[in-house]
Formats: C-alpha cells, sequence, structure tokens
C-alpha cells in the first residue's frame, strides 16, 4: 500500500503536538506501509519529500502561502493508492490530491478551526481560508481520525454534514522507551534550579490555546518555596507575546525561583525537566487531547490539567493528576490544584507512578500505527 503522509511539521522543525504526532506516526507506519512523508522544508531524503511555500507569495498571508505547498504536495502525490493529511496546513493538499489522483483521502483532526477563533489574530483573513480549507477537506474526506472521543463529538458538531459513520477515533501515542525517567540533573543545573525546592513545570507554545496567561496568573498565590518554570517559546501573535512578558516581569517581581526559559528545548532536555518537576501544568482552555501531558506521565510525573477536550481521557482525575474546570473560577483552581500536589509528596509520588504505567499500558505508538493501518484497508475496501 502506498500511503502519502501530509504534514507541516516534520523532524527537525516539530514544534507541537501535530508535528510530534506525525513524527512517530510516521516512524511506526514504515514498516507497515510504502510510506512518503510530504512536509515543509526544502530538500528530499529518505522518502521525505519537502515542499517550500512559493517565493512569488515571499510576504503574502500565511494561508496562502500555506496553499502554494499543499497544491506543490497534490502535484507531487501521483502514485500513491491514499492520502492521509494532519492539520488545516495540508488538509487541502490531501483533498486536492484525491480530486486530481482518484484516491482516498484520510484526515487527522488534530484541532479544529472553528474552536480556535483567536486564530484570526494570528492569522487575519486568512482565519477564513483556513477555516474553509479544513471544512473543505473534512467534509469531503474518506475518513477522519479523531485523536480522542471529546474530539470526534467536537468534528460533528462543528461540521453536522459529515456522516458520524465516517470519523473514527484513535488516540494520540507516546514512546515510552524515548519518555522515560531521566535521572540527570545537567540541565537543572544549567538552568539554575535550586535542587532542594520543588517545581511546576510548563512545556509549550505561547498561544490562547495552550493558556499559559492563565498559568503565569495562578502561580502567584501558590506555596512560596515552589519554582515556576516556563518553557514557553513560538508566540502566536506580538500581542500574546507582549502579554506573556509582562505577566512574566510581574511575576518575577512578587516571586523568586521564577524561570522562563524562551525556545523549544532538546527533546532530552525537556525529558529531563520532565522527570524532575514535582508536578506538570497544562492550563489548555481547549485541547482535544494533550499529547504532553502523556509525556509527562510517561516521565513519572502527576499532572495539573483544564478539564477539556481530550484531556480527561489521557489525565485519570484523582489517579494521574488532578483536573480543574475551566470557568470563571479557572485560575483560582489551578492555583489550588498546582497547591494541592505540591502539598503532599507521597500522594504527588504516587500519581507520578500511576501515570507511568497509563501511559506505557494504553498509548503505545506501535499499537495507534496498527489501527491507522487497519483504517487505511477499510478505506481502500470502500474506495
Amino acid at each position: 500500500m502506498r500511503v502519502g503522509l501530509l504534514t507541516r511539521e516534520y523532524p527537525p522543525d516539530v514544534y507541537g503536538g501535530a508535528g510530534v504526532h506525525v513524527e512517530f506516526l510516521a516512524r511506526e507506519l514504515r514498516p507497515l506501509v510504502d510510506l512518503r512523508v510530504h512536509c515543509w522544508g526544502e530538500g528530499r531524503t529518505d522518502g521525505v519529500l519537502r515542499h517550500r511555500p512559493w517565493s512569488a507569495l515571499d510576504g503574502a498571508n500565511d494561508a496562502l502561502r500555506a496553499f502554494s505547498v499543499d497544491l506543490a504536495m497534490a502535484a507531487a502525490l501521483q502514485g500513491s493508492e491514499l492520502v492521509h493529511s494532519h492539520t488545516w496546513y495540508a488538509n487541502l493538499g490531501g483533498h486536492l490530491a484525491k480530486l486530481l489522483h482518484g484516491v482516498p483521502h484520510v484526515v487527522t483532526a488534530h484541532s479544529l478551526e472553528p474552536l480556535r477563533p483567536w486564530k484570526a489574530e494570528q492569522l487575519g483573513g486568512g482565519y477564513t481560508l483556513s477555516s474553509w480549507a479544513e471544512r473543505t477537506a473534512v467534509e469531503a474526506a474518506d475518513a477522519v481520525i479523531a485523536v480522542s472521543g471529546a474530539m470526534r463529538e467536537d468534528i460533528l458538531a462543528c461540521y453536522p454534514a459529515l456522516d458520524p459513520g465516517r470519523v473514527h477515533v484513535v488516540h494520540n501515542g507516546i514512546d515510552t522507551n524515548l519518555y522515560r525517567p531521566d535521572p540527570g540533573t545537567d540541565v537543572l543545573d544549567r538552568i539554575g534550579l535550586d535542587r532542594s525546592r520543588p517545581y511546576v513545570l510548563f512545556v509549550g507554545r505561547i498561544t490562547r490555546q495552550k493558556g499559559v496567561p492563565h498559568l503565569l496568573r495562578a502561580v502567584r498565590g501558590i506555596d512560596p518555596a515552589a519554582q515556576v518554570v516556563l518553557c514557553a517559546g513560538a508566540p502566536d501573535t506580538p500581542e500574546i507575546d507582549r502579554e506573556f512578558r509582562e505577566l512574566y516581569r510581574e511575576l518575577s517581581r512578587i516571586r523568586d525561583g521564577v524561570h522562563w526559559i524562551p525556545r523549544m528545548l532538546p527533546r532530552p532536555e525537556v525529558i529531563q525537566l520532565l522527570t524532575h518537576a514535582t508536578v506538570f501544568a497544562c492550563p489548555s482552555v481547549y485541547e482535544p487531547l494533550g499529547i504532553v501531558n502523556l509525556e509527562a506521565m510517561a516521565c513519572g510525573t502527576p499532572v495539573v490539567a483544564s478539564r477539556t477536550g481530550g484531556i480527561p481521557e489521557v489525565v485519570e482525575d484523582g489517579a494521574t493528576g488532578v483536573l480543574v474546570e475551566v470557568d470563571d473560577d479557572f485560575e483560582t483552581g489551578l492555583a489550588r490544584a498546582l497547591d494541592s500536589v505540591l502539598g503532599n509528596p507521597g500522594t504527588a509520588r504516587r500519581m507520578g507512578e500511576a501515570g507511568r504505567e497509563r501511559a506505557v499500558g494504553e498509548f503505545g505508538w506501535d499499537a495507534v500505527a496498527r489501527r491507522t493501518v487497519r483504517l487505511y484497508e477499510e478505506v481502500l475496501k470502500q474506495a
């Protein structure tokens, strides 16, 4: 089976959960199908074909630049028996390939444009284009993969014209051989963390979706012994970048031990930080699954996260972490939940152990790939 996998992000250019998903899914799919990855970038290596936005569109709206990549991908997919696209950046390429080459198109929905209205800040009128591209591809797809049960409900609510029988749940996965506790402390020492004090860790992009401003306000009043580590970069817009910086400066004035790492660290360094964190914080206001929570759990760290989207399908409230309602008291709830873990080392240790066990037992990438290939086979039979 010749499969074309379409994505914006692919190593070495991975900055979000969708990119992590594609990276590991592709690794596990290669022994099972004849796979070629199409992604953004330049060059061709070992079954990976990279496409860059057309130079004539340099300086144009990002949505138009994404569409130019989609056109190049569609042209290069001749000979594929099935195409599988990830995120709106590549969905249109998959849809055009379906029409041009007469092959089935599978879409994995990692998030939904109708549920991310703040993207209008980043894309302007391009948000209307990204929304159109997603809707067009999803409604015409031969199969849609939702990364959680909650995500499936969101897809059907946003796109009621879609046949529910074409929407399938295949959870995100985690490589628990890679994401595992790291006893080393060199990264902590380099950052300047006090190893005698607990710390709260956030890892993610500076976006409205990830809710980091809520976290910065919530941690103002938590246990003063706790340090706060923010691995936060890639701001969506200048506005949220300024908001984050102001909140960070204010937090640094009222408590010590606040560390901001304004770039995406290499994976081994993130794993070490996850391992030694007393609690991992995920304050997202919208999260179809939240793969970063799986990464923390696989490293044996309890999670305090929003009760939203697919997060409750990963984080078991009271067992592997604490879930917080996203309501008018969200920030107060975050602070209380963080303090409840920081103040109970025994409970935190048990939650971390349970999280590792859950990640290993239920979210392996090999199982994700096998379920995905079974869906490919079903789609091809019906084509």
